[in-house]
């Protein structure tokens, strides 16, 4: 008996994720992050009614990795687009995936009052602390101190703000049913991230309002940094500075009060 007839296989890819390479940088936890949302999907029986929303940045060729109805939308634009699909087709389970710049900066407006509203879409947010795709620019999450194109010589808090904590401020709009923030870093933190992107989704199912993942990933190449000390500076700063945890959860809320 050769040694493979002893193995036991413990993993497979989603079929939903496309058998092909991805543009993102070697250490970057984007490819990670789509890997969880398939699993969610398949796991949930949900491909064939679920409809993803794409964003502009190095997210933006999601619809080229998965194979579910996908739609573009303009540069922060994601929430309002997810809007307008979920208004629609009802139905459907709708979910965008957007990073820091995108959401935080330049659609932090469709974010919030799709929010306030309680609009029943998901919202995949991948905070990396920069901007990926355009040139490292300084993002509204970058950390203080952080060095990018825009911050050569480091964010300050007196010239630049405090970083945005997106979890925590979503959480306080009337409409969130469910806002979180999980990381990348480790197993255990990748196991909890998929049971929270799994959460959402059942939040949306169940009708409760918006739901909201923040995932901490890494940007080795814009943080000039090989793929080991990224995901090191993932724990070491990015955490601290973004505790992880759970900032709202209708879910949780109703059992208790039940």
């Amino acid at each position: 008996m050769s040694v493979h007839q002893n193995e036991e296989l413990v993993f497979s890819a989603p079929k939903l994720m496309a058998d092909k390479p991805t543009h993102y940088c070697p250490g970057c936890h984007h490819g990670t992050a789509h890997r969880l949302v398939a699993e969610v999907l398949e796991e949930m029986n949900l491909p064939e009614e679920t409809i993803c929303i794409g964003s502009i940045g190095c997210s933006v060729f999601i619809y080229n990795y998965m194979g579910l109805d996908a739609v573009e939308a303009p540069h922060g634009r994601a929430p309002a687009v997810a809007t307008g699909v979920k208004r629609s087709r009802p139905d459907r389970i709708v979910f965008t995936y957007q990073g820091d710049g995108d959401l935080a900066s330049i659609g932090l407006a469709e974010i919030m009052h799709a929010a306030n509203r309680g609009e029943r879409i998901t919202i995949i947010f991948v905070n990396n602390t920069v901007y990926g795709m355009t040139g490292g620019q300084m993002a509204p999450t970058t950390l203080i101190g952080q060095k990018t194109t825009t911050t050569p010589g480091g964010r300050t808090l007196e010239s630049e703000g405090a970083p945005m904590k997106m979890a925590e401020i979503i959480a306080t709009l009337g409409g969130c049913a469910y806002s979180t923030r999980v990381a990348l870093d480790t197993v255990p933190n990748i196991r909890k991230a998929k049971k929270a992107i799994r959460h959402a989704f059942e939040v949306q199912r169940k009708e409760l309002g918006l739901s909201f993942v923040e995932i901490l990933a890494t940007c080795p190449t814009n943080w000039r940094m090989d793929a080991v000390t990224a995901n090191k500076r993932l724990t070491e700063e990015m955490i601290p500075a973004f505790p992880l945890g759970v900032f709202v959860d209708a879910v949780a809320e109703a059992k208790e009060g039940a």
